[in-house]
């Protein structure tokens, strides 16, 4: 990874704490996950590895004004640091732009570009575990009144809308589509026991 070292010193004191105020899905481990796989994907496809860096920093910022238009405000975020000047050219910032906008699975369409693509397809590769703990956390937060077993079902059902065959996530690049954390998780899906026995493994941790 090759990335200006200004920018990137920049990143790990203003932005990346941020994710340290956000729900338990969407922390500092989960911002830099996403880095870490876009930047493996930037390789691959040889791409600015500033503006790849950047766009996964800034990809879920917007979530300090909440969850449903948070691809929309990272994007302005990211468009009003002016600081982002001192590194990017405004047709580079309009790029990283689309390409925050663009990473949301639920959004319905394909990101406008290569760089949309790719932290979009990073968001997503988690491992199985990671993903089941991020839904029941989910859960937990927003549910309170659930019950133990209406929690278990409420991420059983967002793992088959979002993750089952079918669903809604579905990744871009063909280097992410055979990601084996996607091909796990769907086999624990198609084992009722396995299933359970994986929640159960990761609710006693949580």
């Amino acid at each position: 990874m090759s990335v200006n070292s200004e920018l990137k010193a920049y990143i790990e004191e203003k932005i990346i704490p941020r994710y340290d105020h956000f729900d338990a899905g969407h922390r500092r481990d989960h911002v830099l996950m996403v880095i870490d796989s876009s930047m493996r994907l930037a390789e691959v496809y040889g791409l600015d590895d500033d503006m790849v860096y950047a766009i996964a920093a800034w990809h879920d910022v917007g979530l300090v004004n909440g969850r449903e238009r948070h691809h929309l405000d990272s994007a302005a975020m990211l468009m009003e640091d002016a600081m982002m000047r001192r590194w990017f050219t405004p047709e580079q910032l309009q790029v990283m732009h689309d390409a925050v906008e663009d990473h949301r699975a639920s959004s319905g369409h394909e990101p406008r570009t290569i760089y949309g693509r790719v932290v979009a397809d990073a968001d997503h590769d988690n491992t199985a575990l990671t993903i089941i703990r991020r839904t029941i956390q989910y859960g937990m937060e927003h549910y309170p009144e659930m019950s133990p077993e209406e929690h278990r079902e409420r991420c059983y059902a967002h793992l088959r809308e979002k993750y089952g065959e079918g669903g809604y996530m579905h990744f871009w690049l063909p280097e992410s589509e055979q990601s084996p954390h996607l091909r796990e998780l769907r086999s624990w899906m198609r084992d009722k026991e396995l299933l359970d026995a994986k929640y159960d493994e990761v609710l006693r941790s949580i």
